[in-house]
């Protein structure tokens, strides 16, 4: 055998070894969790990031890869999705109402591929999707009734980002609760910006456009409301500025906890109406990579910590004993059914 076939023969062997051993270490690709936020970006300081930190978490304590695509507009939608298809993501995590159609689309036309939607669910159910919805009234009817009982003029108001079921569940639940607080101690304070009855109210049409948040909350402190629940995701931001400025008013924050996700504003944030998008998420994530994921819906409610009012922060020692009591009583008349929401609203 020549010298030149020996090495040639040396540098097969050589090369079949080296692959053979990255074939060993290399190991299976990471379970892969990639989300798809609607407009408002993953710094949303609302449901996108709160949905992203549940991928975190995932991320951390599941060992994963997270990953995510960031919407400007609506026709991003299809196209993120897509992205991550041809990625191959073991979960596709969508966020928000208005991705219903698109995640539709993409999860019965790829039925072998997972996916997650953050605040909507289907009627029927899609095999490969499990969907995430929050009884936010639940937990705005109690900020309502803290409202009523806290508001300094008698009149308090909310806006949202669009008229759409996700948004207006938080204005129809905080509405109810002022309501509420009406009945039970012959008061009238007013709620401005959602006709629980007429099913209208205000909205900015917009979820980005801050300048529309604080011209909508100047509008309302000028017809006499100190506290304002704002549900636009970072419109609301434009709104606290405004609030923060006028200095006479106070807001209640969505989704997250402001007084955490929103520090610039931490001496005007109220209480805040929380979903619990990240744990939902996370069981979401892990469901997918234990092999227990099916179609179907986690709801997050007052009973099982998926909704909640945050705590009262700056303004804990203001807000009096009694007003407490009173929200543990309507608490616990909500889980007993007692205090019913607007079935229309029903998750």
């Amino acid at each position: 055998m020549s010298k030149k076939v020996m090495l040639v023969m040396s540098v097969l062997l050589i090369a079949v070894f080296v692959l053979s051993a990255c074939a060993k270490t290399a190991g299976p690709a990471k379970f892969k969790a990639c989300e798809v936020t609607d407009t408002g970006g993953v710094d949303d300081k609302s449901f996108n990031a709160t949905a992203w930190k549940g991928a975190v978490d995932a991320k951390e304590k599941l060992d994963i890869e997270a990953k995510y695509l960031e919407s400007k507009e609506i026709a991003d939608f299809e196209k993120n999705i897509n992205a991550f298809i041809a990625e191959k993501c073991d979960i596709i995590i969508t966020v928000g109402f208005l991705l219903c159609d698109a995640t539709k689309a993409a999860a019965e036309a790829n039925p072998n591929q997972k996916f997650s939607i953050v605040d909507f669910a289907y009627d029927p159910v899609i095999p490969n999707v499990l969907a995430q919805a929050f009884q936010t009234d639940e937990a705005a009817f109690l900020a309502g009734y803290a409202a009523a009982g806290f508001t300094k003029t008698g009149k308090v108001g909310t806006f949202g980002g669009m008229q759409i079921p996700t948004v207006t569940i938080f204005m129809d639940g905080f509405a109810r609760g002022v309501r509420h607080y009406n009945e039970v101690h012959g008061t009238s304070v007013e709620t401005l910006g959602w006709d629980a009855d007429a099913q209208t109210g205000l909205f900015t049409n917009d979820f980005s456009d801050q300048q529309k948040g604080s011209d909508m909350a100047v509008s309302l402190m000028d017809e006499g409301a100190d506290i304002i629940m704002p549900v636009a995701g970072p419109v609301g931001l434009g709104a606290a500025a405004a609030v923060k400025a006028r200095g006479n008013a106070l807001i209640i924050g969505v989704d997250s906890d402001w007084f955490l996700t929103a520090p610039d504003y931490t001496d005007i944030i109220f209480t805040s109406v929380m979903k619990l998008m990240d744990v939902t998420t996370l069981d979401a994530i892990k469901a997918a990579k234990d092999g227990t994921f099916k179609g179907g819906s986690i709801v997050g409610t007052l009973a099982n910590g998926g909704v909640g009012i945050a705590p009262f922060h700056n303004f804990d020692g203001q807000v009096s004993a009694e007003l407490k009591a009173e929200l543990e009583g309507i608490k616990a008349g909500i889980l007993s059914g007692e205090i019913q929401m607007n079935p229309a609203f029903k998750q």
